[in-house]
Formats: structure tokens, sequence, C-alpha cells
């Protein structure tokens, strides 16, 4: 298991008046990924941002932009956040007919790709597109919202996905981020950790507090590494 937790704050929590200043912020603070979540009022029940955005805040960090779609159809706007500045794209397997063919179109110009598995989804969704996932997402809430509780349940899929991976790269694949988003704090990312994940995605444990972020990063990566020593 790598020793550094890669933290992934969801701009979804921050100042929607104030982005590229949120996104400068958790930069400075110690993120690695920005966290960059797609809604379109249709696969969810929420409307958040397109691709005008993210090109909007690019110039405001160099760190990897992770944007998770939860929109559908999937293909027909991947291009468009390859172009805004998207470093990991993440789709759902149930966002369009073609996930085979969005994920190689996804690694063809040069970005990273990944699945997402709902809390209802099946872990072996998983089997026929790993060789194409670069970051393999679990959502340890339902997707929308954010704010939501954690999922105690999803722990076994973490670790059903963790053991997958690991047999992956036993026969010769190459590396896959493990990330869990929702409900993730201090506590439960300890869990997630212990289970196996290796990327955390937070969005309201880390924008909690104005001039604390750095401290909420440092509470996320740290707590999490002293349980699963």
């Amino acid at each position: 298991m790598s020793d550094k937790v890669l933290i992934s704050p969801s701009i979804l929590s921050a100042d929607f008046a104030a982005l590229g200043q949120a996104v400068r912020d958790i930069d400075a603070a110690g993120a690695d990924m920005i966290h960059i979540d797609v809604m379109d009022g249709h696969y969810v029940p929420n409307l958040t941002i397109g691709p005008d955005v993210v090109k909007a805040l690019r110039p405001h960090s160099e760190k990897p932009f992770d944007v998770h779609l939860m929109i559908s159809p999937t293909e027909i706007l991947v291009p468009l956040f390859i172009a805004a500045g998207a470093d990991y794209i993440t789709v759902h397997p149930d966002a369009g007919p073609h996930l085979h063919r969005t994920l190689q179109s996804i690694r063809a110009a040069g970005v990273k790709s990944g699945i997402v598995l709902n809390p209802g989804a099946p872990v072996e969704q998983l089997d026929p597109v790993i060789d194409l996932c670069d970051q393999v997402m679990i959502m340890s809430v339902n997707p929308g919202f954010g704010g939501q509780s954690f999922i105690p349940s999803q722990l076994d899929k973490i670790r059903a996905v963790r053991a997958k991976i690991d047999a992956f790269k036993a026969a010769g694949g190459h590396d896959i981020l493990l990330q869990v988003d929702g409900g993730v704090n201090p506590t439960t990312a300890r869990d997630c950790i212990a289970a196996g994940a290796t990327s955390l995605v937070a969005g309201s444990a880390v924008f909690k507090g104005a001039g604390t972020y750095a401290e909420n990063i440092a509470a996320l990566r740290g707590d999490a590494l002293t349980k699963a020593a």
C-alpha cells in the first residue's frame, strides 16, 4: 500500500461565487488533486457546472483536475471536458451505451480514465474494462448531492475492488487509483484506507472552515495513515 493517501477536495462544497480563489486555496493547502463534480439534472437530480467553468478554473492550479461526470449520455460531452483541461475523467457505466469506447477515447486523448461504482452497483462492472482504467471510484453515498453520510456497506466493496486491482497488477497491469467519494471525514477516512483506498474525495470535511484547509487536509491524510499503518 502506498504511504501517501491522495486527497482530492471537491469544489462542490466551495463558495461558488469565488471558485477560482477556492481552487488556489486548496492547492496551497496541500491538495493532491482538484475534484470537480459535474451533474446534469438528468443522471442525478442536481445541476452543477459545465466545461466552460472547468476551463475558467484551469489557470488557477497546476494540480490534476479530477473530473467526475454524473451526466447522461456521457460520451458526447467527454471531448469538451478534455479540451477544458481535465486530467482524470471518471464516468458511470450506466450513463451511456458504450463504456468501453468512452474509456478508449479518454485515454487516446492522453487523459486518465476511470469508472464509478454507485452504492448499488456490483463490483463485476469493473471486470471488462479494468485494463482501460487509471482510477476506480467507489461512491460511498448515492451520487447527486454533497454532505451525505457515509454508507458503511461500501467498505466491503472497497476491499473487493482492492483485490481485483491487486490481481490485475500482479498479472502485469498498470497502477490504478482506488478512490472513495462520499461522506469522507477523518473518521471514515481511516476505514477507507484500511480497506485499500489510495485516494479520497472530501468536500465539506475540507471546506468546513475558512483558513483551516491545510489542517483539514492533514487530518484526512494523517488520521487515515495512522490506522492503516
